[in-house]
């Protein structure tokens, strides 16, 4: 079976064990002997093949490197089972994997695709009731996500922030800066765009929450949805479509990308002093 083939196999949830558990075996390589040249411990080696330990971008290319890979263990790191990912959202990685273009709109926090991890880990530890562990493993599960940027074509993102995302001070102020800072070098690639919507324009179509959603060439449209208590996943045409004509009518309010940018340059200075 192909790597391709793997990828899209009903176990396609376990296919980053399997796909590392064959490159190693071709290579005439033993758990401890890949452990050395990654390295990491035998053991390591062992949970990942078998499904029971989440992969982190640093391994999947020390591993790529040591099996002399072309991208085949990355493509598959943002669609790896996780278990800190809830149920309902599982399948959205699989289809940021295979978008063209991702839109989204964010009135309150920065989106996960571009947030640092100090960012993300201010965020989490907000939620009641949560471990440490439970953390730490969601923060690495968040930055899988974003090995979508890697790919040899990268999706094209845009991004339309309320201003508030930019002014509410998650984390403290070194926090803030980082994150603020990683916005600007984002907005200087050629694939991806971020525009803000100004608190100045009050009332937006926007304000009901969050949402993305993302279009890839062999599959139909999908959008992802939040809500406080549990978000979804669709690809309805009608929903897709209502989802998209809110993006269009907060896209309206939106400054202008070179004035974004600027704006964004202006608050990660405050957050120097």
């Amino acid at each position: 079976m192909s790597v391709d083939e793997q990828a899209l196999s009903p176990d396609g949830q376990n296919s980053y064990g399997a796909v590392l558990k064959e490159a190693r075996m071709a290579a005439g390589l033993s758990q401890t002997a890949m452990g050395t040249l990654i390295p990491c411990s035998e053991s390591l080696v062992g949970l990942i093949e078998r499904g029971k330990r989440n992969p982190t971008r640093q391994f999947t290319l020390a591993a790529e490197t040591a099996l002399d890979l072309n991208g085949e263990l990355l493509r598959l790191l943002p669609i790896t089972k996780v278990m800190s990912a809830p149920k309902w959202f599982r399948e959205w990685p699989r289809v940021e994997e295979n978008a063209h273009t991702i839109r989204t709109w964010q009135p309150l926090v920065v989106p996960g695709l571009l947030q640092t991890a100090a960012y993300a880990r201010a965020i989490l530890s907000a939620e009641p009731g949560v471990t440490q562990d439970w953390i730490e493993e969601t923060v690495v599960t968040r930055l899988q996500r974003q090995a979508v940027f890697d790919r040899d074509k990268p999706p094209m993102y845009w991004a339309l922030l309320d201003e508030c995302a930019l002014i509410r001070p998650i984390g403290g102020a070194d926090v803030m800066r980082e994150q603020l800072e990683h916005l600007l070098k984002m907005m200087a690639t050629p694939f991806v765009s971020i525009q803000i919507v100004p608190l100045g324009v009050g009332a937006t179509p926007g304000l009901l929450g969050g949402f993305a959603f993302a279009q890839g060439d062999g599959m139909p449209d999908h959008i992802s949805l939040e809500d406080a208590a549990q978000g979804s996943v669709s690809n309805r045409e009608e929903t897709v479509r209502k989802v998209s004509l809110r993006y269009d009518a907060i896209h309206k309010w939106a400054h202008p990308i070179h004035v974004s940018e600027r704006l964004v340059r202006e608050v990660a200075a405050k957050y120097e002093d």
